[in-house]
């Protein structure tokens, strides 16, 4: 959601810049920015804090922050494209669901101003970051968010009759480098549509995100990755691993502008 629909990304670094300077801190660089997105509040925080050095606790941080986003959020907008491609999408048929590490608070602040975009998502196929069903440590780029908004379709399309969709029938939207690879250990095709700083921080290494292969996860999220096993509709099985350079599971995006339906097999309006 965050960067993909929204312009909510570059709002939360004006309220982290905002922060910084009052600290007497350098900006956000794009390097460490890069292994925030997408990542649940706790882990992004570690990141953060070790990074900034801040003289003040991570409470009074996080209090200065929320004051900073409580009066910035509700000015979200939404991103080139974004409302022909959802009005479309429903035009054509498609289940749709959406998958934010963005938590139920925040969610609100950048969303109830805006339900002519979010109103497209049936509310039981809206899975946030503080979602119960989602355990503790298995947030991006752990596929965990993407099999449980999947779940949420096929218990709808079960109660209709109507056969599952397999994860391998999924498109996932991100603009992290960590969404690409939740998406792709999720089994799932990929469209990468990602902020120009962050294109400029992976220039060279376009093939890699889309592969879900720059090691965004850290070694004990990669444990988990590897033992942990996850529902899916064919029964049980081990978490996936990502893709590979060039299997044409993943395509890079500037915009969502003239998105191209034929490509993923999406059909004409209903």
């Amino acid at each position: 959601m965050d960067g993909l629909l929204l312009d909510s990304e570059d709002l939360y670094t004006i309220c982290t810049n905002t922060l910084l300077s009052r600290y007497n801190r350098p900006p956000l660089p794009w390097s460490i920015k890069a292994q925030l997105q997408g990542r649940p509040g706790p882990q992004a925080g570690a990141i953060f804090h070790k990074w900034a050095q801040l003289p003040i606790s991570r409470e009074q941080f996080l209090a200065e922050q929320s004051k900073l986003q409580q009066e910035l959020f509700p000015s979200c907008q939404p991103l080139p494209g974004v409302l022909t491609l959802l009005a479309e999408l429903k035009e054509r048929g498609t289940d749709m669901a959406l998958a934010t590490s963005s938590h139920s608070g925040n969610f609100l602040l950048k969303t109830a101003h805006l339900p002519h975009v979010f109103d497209m998502f049936d509310k039981e196929h809206q899975v946030l970051g503080d979602d119960p069903r989602i355990p503790s440590g298995r947030g991006k780029p752990a596929p965990d968010i993407y099999l449980l908004a999947l779940s949420t379709l096929n218990d709808v399309r079960g109660r209709k009759n109507l056969p599952a969709i397999l994860p391998k029938e999924c498109l996932v939207f991100e603009d992290s480098v960590l969404g690409v690879e939740s998406g792709r250990r999720a089994g799932m095709q990929v469209v990468w549509c990602p902020h120009e700083g962050l294109l400029e921080e992976y220039k060279g290494r376009e093939e890699e995100v889309l592969a879900g292969l720059t090691g965004q996860h850290k070694e004990d999220e990669e444990v988990e990755l590897e033992i942990v096993e996850v529902e899916v509709v064919e029964g049980k099985r081990e978490a996936d691993a990502p893709g590979e350079l060039g299997d044409g599971w993943g395509l890079f995006l500037k915009t969502l502008e003239d998105f191209p339906y034929a490509r993923f097999g999406i059909g004409e309006k209903e």
